[in-house]
């Protein structure tokens, strides 16, 4: 049976939120609070195959829908995102920057030392973040903020941003869903930045292509995931080469 949007995420919420206070406790007690090398401690940023040392570098910096959460090595969002492009002639090294259970305050903590560790400076950065502040139920202002604030600070240091958004349930209030949802596009207006409004685009209501946990892609639908974002991918890549 088709799953709702409103099933889909009243279902995946728990599991979520259980992996978000595996990695960072709940509420208010999450790694944003702490320092740069503790919300870094578990992030290996590698790139997910061989390219030629002059490809571009595009970091994905994300929670768990980016880190790869239930799948096997090689088959997360980084190296299909990587392998997608590559089949459409654009060469590029994608590092998984994705960290499980990662708000926006603890993606803030920990950007600058992400980018500082880089061995070169990225051609883009693509930020997924945001769904564990929903389902934390953080105020959508603090979501915006710390958001406004990682791009800011990709501004500042002259690298080109994109951003793939997340949408907020009915059962949190009008008010709130409005609020969260106007984010991404609000942002990717103000900084200049690319979007994909939806990451999870087109999986919802095919139970097949969701974990047992309800809410983490399978190989199979990361690979309809990266098929979708790879060609907004590859336009920003190219707008920032000109």
């Amino acid at each position: 049976m088709a799953w709702t949007m409103v099933q889909w995420l009243a279902a995946g919420g728990a599991a979520i939120l259980l992996t978000a206070c595996s990695d960072g406790g709940a509420g208010g007690s999450d790694k944003g609070s702490r320092s740069a090398d503790e919300a870094n401690a578990s992030l290996t940023v590698a790139p997910t195959a061989q390219v030629s040392a002059d490809a571009p570098l595009v970091v994905a910096f994300g929670d768990s829908l980016y880190a790869g959460y239930g799948l096997d090595a090689g088959e997360g969002f980084a190296p299909e995102l990587q392998r997608r492009l590559a089949a459409a002639g654009t060469e590029a090294a994608v590092f998984n920057a994705g960290v499980s259970g990662d708000t926006t305050a603890a993606g803030l903590a920990r950007l600058a030392f992400t980018l500082d560790g880089l061995p070169k400076k990225p051609a883009l950065v693509i930020i997924g973040l945001g769904g564990n502040d929903m389902l934390r139920g953080i105020g959508p202002e603090t979501t915006r903020s710390n958001l406004d604030a990682m791009l800011a600070e990709l501004d500042r240091r002259g690298i080109p941003a994109m951003l793939t958004g997340m949408l907020a349930p009915p059962n949190l209030g009008e008010d709130y869903r409005t609020a969260f949802d106007a984010i991404y596009p609000d942002l990717a207006r103000k900084h200049d930045a690319a979007l994909y409004p939806f990451f999870l685009e087109g999986l919802v209501g095919n139970r097949a292509l969701f974990l047992p946990d309800g809410i983490h892609p399978t190989a199979e639908g990361i690979d309809m995931v990266a098929e979708k974002v790879a060609p907004v991918v590859a336009g920003a890549l190219g707008d920032a080469q000109r």
